[in-house]
């Protein structure tokens, strides 16, 4: 996967978000929460994370969008990070899963059929409103298709293969009742039971809700 700090002030906290397939940092480039780094993850073409620079962090937390919370879920379980709190934004730790997840035909016909004009319906869907999509445009990821058709392939054979004990503790699972691309129903069936579910009036990409919940100081 691929990296990148949004903010690297040498602050003491830093926000540690993964974004959705597709994305990169151009989507994110204004977000800052006062006092904190802030490092984007994206690109999960391979699962490999590299903890290295986060050491020197007294307190993390942890901010998952849509693929990234899977991915959040897997890389994170086996680091020993000073996480705070951890949220769980639009996605399940089931991203190809018919009742849990998006289900394996819809997400077969989303690579099989990738093109320039399918991944902007699919960015429709994803937005939910026109005004909602023309904002996203400003700030449209940079990626070729191939590119996104090779994420695609890749996070499903990765989640085949692993489908181990996942240990991260979300503190909370916040789902978007418009959500057009992990439907409302499987997202409340993957985190009955896991954790503190919160119902939000949002489509699965909604740039106020990602950029409270990256923005904004948590207090317990």
């Amino acid at each position: 996967m691929k990296q990148t700090y949004i903010v690297n002030e040498g602050n003491a906290h830093l926000v540690l978000f993964f974004a959705g397939w597709g994305m990169d940092e151009q989507v994110f480039m204004d977000y800052r929460r006062q006092g904190s780094d802030l490092l984007i993850c994206y690109d999960y073409r391979s699962l490999d994370f590299d903890a290295s620079s986060l050491g020197r962090y007294d307190t993390i937390d942890v901010v998952a969008w849509s693929m990234g919370v899977w991915v959040a879920s897997h890389v994170l379980s086996n680091q020993s990070l000073k996480i705070r709190y951890s949220i769980a934004c639009n996605g399940t730790l089931y991203p190809v899963d018919d009742e849990r997840g998006i289900a394996q035909m819809v997400f077969q016909g989303t690579h099989d059929g990738l093109s320039e004009a399918s991944l902007w319906k699919f960015f429709r869907r994803m937005c939910g409103t026109n005004l909602s999509l023309e904002s996203f445009r400003e700030r449209a990821p940079k990626r070729s298709i191939q590119e996104l058709k090779d994420e695609l392939l890749a996070i499903n054979e990765l989640y085949r293969k692993n489908k181990g004990v996942l240990t991260l503790i979300w503190n909370k699972a916040i789902i978007g009742v418009d959500d057009r691309i992990f439907l409302t129903s499987n997202q409340q069936k993957a985190w009955a039971g896991r954790t503190v579910i919160e119902q939000v009036k949002a489509a699965h990409y909604s740039e106020e809700l990602l950029r409270e919940l990256i923005e904004k100081e948590y207090n317990g």
